[in-house]
């Protein structure tokens, strides 16, 4: 059953793959902010998953982030999240981020409950809509 207070975490090192020059968000080799996202969703998402009935998931709907502090290649990043609200099938979590000095940066992230087919359905009918 879903409470709140869960919390997940999730850490990766700086490599060459999550630096904002390879993502093309920017050009500098450090931890580049489109990874630091994956980072929180994927912490917010593992951390409810055992909590949910069969055959459902979550999808994130909104993330509001503050990247605070560069991190070069090579330093650990760490990411905490923690659900706060619980709104029906909105799940609302906070989340910080940290590499080996401190706070890099933070957020507000919302994960909507959803059935896995159900969801999967109405993508797929989107590509297959005529659009005229």
């Amino acid at each position: 059953m879903l409470n709140i207070g869960i919390k997940g975490t999730k850490t990766e090192m700086v490599t060459n793959e999550n630096t904002a020059a390879h993502l093309g968000s920017g050009d500098l080799q450090v931890y580049g902010t489109p990874a630091m996202i994956a980072l929180m969703e994927s912490a917010a998402l593992e951390s409810v998953q055992p909590y949910l009935e069969p055959g459902t998931t979550t999808v994130g709907v909104r993330l509001e982030v503050e990247h605070l502090a560069p991190s070069p290649l090579g330093m650990k990043i760490s990411c905490e999240s923690t659900l706060i609200e619980i709104d029906r099938r909105m799940l609302t979590f906070e989340i910080s981020v940290f590499d080996e000095k401190g706070e890099i940066g933070r957020g507000i992230h919302k994960r909507f409950v959803v059935q896995k087919d159900t969801f999967l359905q109405k993508a797929l009918a989107r590509k297959s809509t005529d659009p005229s």
